[in-house]
């Protein structure tokens, strides 16, 4: 191909722009990273727990990715809304889905739709400061919280509600979710898992953070530690298994300090009903037992927690794209090696990459070894690829203007980064997260007017 080739990659997440940094590596390819939200790095800046500032370093490797010049972000653009599939297909050669798993499963008992029960991504969403939440969507005036599910995710919202203001002041959270985090009145957060310790997803990092709280003290049943067949292998072929296992039982055998928070790690413990007159006032456990395979049955013993707040974490799911084939069941874009399937043939010039491709598995930087792999597909496929009817660089930029779609391109986003940081400057933190969306699009508007 003589001319450059051009790709456009939906979503602006480390998927995306690990898709982005391999395309713009090979030479002879210009990336445009198109993303609903005015702000890039997706899961970065608005799923990755504030407090883990070492993790959310990773920004400065992301922006160096979208500081090239064979790549621009464009903010603001929600595929199917704003522009079509097929239009994309007419102004680039190839496109590449980066969206991720965007919706949580649902526990599916009785109650779990009462007042006072949501999902951990409407919580992270919220202490993050998504525009997407509302700013009062939680109030933390509860006594009690429950959290389902045994992950890294599990734990990170348990951590923040064990956290106090205090503590996460040195963050980028916004004004509104630290004035909550000061009012709060939990005093206890149960995290429950329906499987025995062996199975539990988290990390032994995360899962040792919370001895490090100073607000809490961390409270493990020794009863509940109880390990079957498939457990004891597991210890011996897991490191990570042995590892929790033995921060677990150490905090079994200790005492709690008198702090003034107390974190249950629960296990073998499946809720079965969320108990209240409009809102959540309880939570009922039934008691499992390990099966001697990795798995458990229910015996039928129910116990119940007065808990006025609970918090799902159990999974997540991809959501379909306009006009993008889409595997209900599996919640992602069916493929080959990432190419994209349309109707069970490969689709030329359409592939995936991230949790909308694999489902939601791995770490950020699993997203790198996925990413490469859709690309180097995406590059064998690119000399036998038609040509963009539209090839030209600003025919996009054209057809969304014409349209009013606001788009924020980098030096708006750079607008923004400036204005959270002078906010942060203000008040003694580095950073502030803005969370409305007018008053992200108005530091947007602070850019040049010929770089925006």
């Amino acid at each position: 191909m003589s001319d450059p080739a051009r790709v456009a990659v939906i979503g602006s997440g480390p998927s995306g722009l690990y898709a982005a940094d391999e395309l713009s590596k090979h030479g002879g390819v210009s990336v445009d990273v198109l993303d609903r939200l005015l702000c890039p790095y997706g899961l970065l800046r608005y799923g990755v727990a504030p407090d883990h500032l070492k993790m959310k370093s990773l920004e400065i490797t992301l922006r160096k990715i979208l500081e090239r010049p064979e790549v621009r972000f464009l903010g603001g653009v929600e595929l199917g809304k704003d522009v079509h599939a097929a239009e994309l297909q007419h102004h680039y050669d190839a496109v590449v889905y980066a969206t991720g798993s965007a919706v949580d499963r649902k526990l599916n008992i009785p109650g779990e739709d009462l007042a006072g029960s949501f999902s951990a991504t409407e919580f992270v969403a919220w202490y993050c400061g998504h525009p997407d939440s509302e700013v009062d969507k939680f109030t933390l005036d509860a006594r009690q919280a429950v959290v389902v599910g045994v992950g890294n995710v599990a734990v990170d919202v348990a951590r923040v509600l064990a956290k106090s203001a205090e503590e996460l002041r040195v963050t980028d959270m916004p004004d509104h979710v630290l004035e909550v985090l000061d009012a709060s009145t939990i005093t206890d957060i149960h995290i429950v898992g329906r499987r025995g310790p062996a199975q539990a997803k988290f990390t032994t990092k995360e899962l040792r953070e919370l001895g490090d709280l100073a607000n809490a003290d961390v409270i493990v049943d020794p009863e509940e530690l109880v390990l079957d067949e498939a457990g004891e292998q597991a210890v011996e072929t897991d490191k990570t298994v042995r590892r929790n296992l033995e921060a677990l039982r150490d905090w079994s055998q200790r005492s709690p300090e008198g702090r003034p928070r107390r974190l249950h790690l629960r296990f073998l413990h499946s809720p079965v009903a969320v108990l209240g007159n409009g809102r959540v006032e309880g939570v009922e456990l039934e008691r499992n037992e390990l099966d001697g395979h990795g798995g458990v049955q229910p015996t039928g013993r129910t116990a119940v927690i007065e808990a006025e707040l609970l918090l799902r974490s159990v999974g997540y799911r991809g959501l379909p794209l306009p006009d993008v084939p889409f595997d209900e069941r599996a919640g992602t874009i069916p493929h080959i090696e990432g190419r994209v399937q349309r109707d069970g043939a490969v689709a030329p010039g359409e592939y995936v990459v991230g949790w909308i491709k694999r489902g939601p598995s791995g770490v950020i930087g699993t997203n790198k070894g996925d990413a490469k792999e859709t690309v180097g597909r995406l590059l064998d496929d690119l000399d036998e690829l038609p040509r963009a009817q539209h090839g030209k660089p600003d025919s996009i930029i054209s057809l969304l203007e014409q349209r009013g779609v606001g788009v924020v391109r980098w030096a708006g986003w750079q607008a923004i980064d400036a204005a959270e940081q002078a906010l942060g400057a203000a008040v003694g933190r580095t950073r502030v997260k803005i969370a409305d969306r007018k008053a992200l699009l108005t530091a947007a508007a602070e850019a040049l007017p010929e770089d925006r």
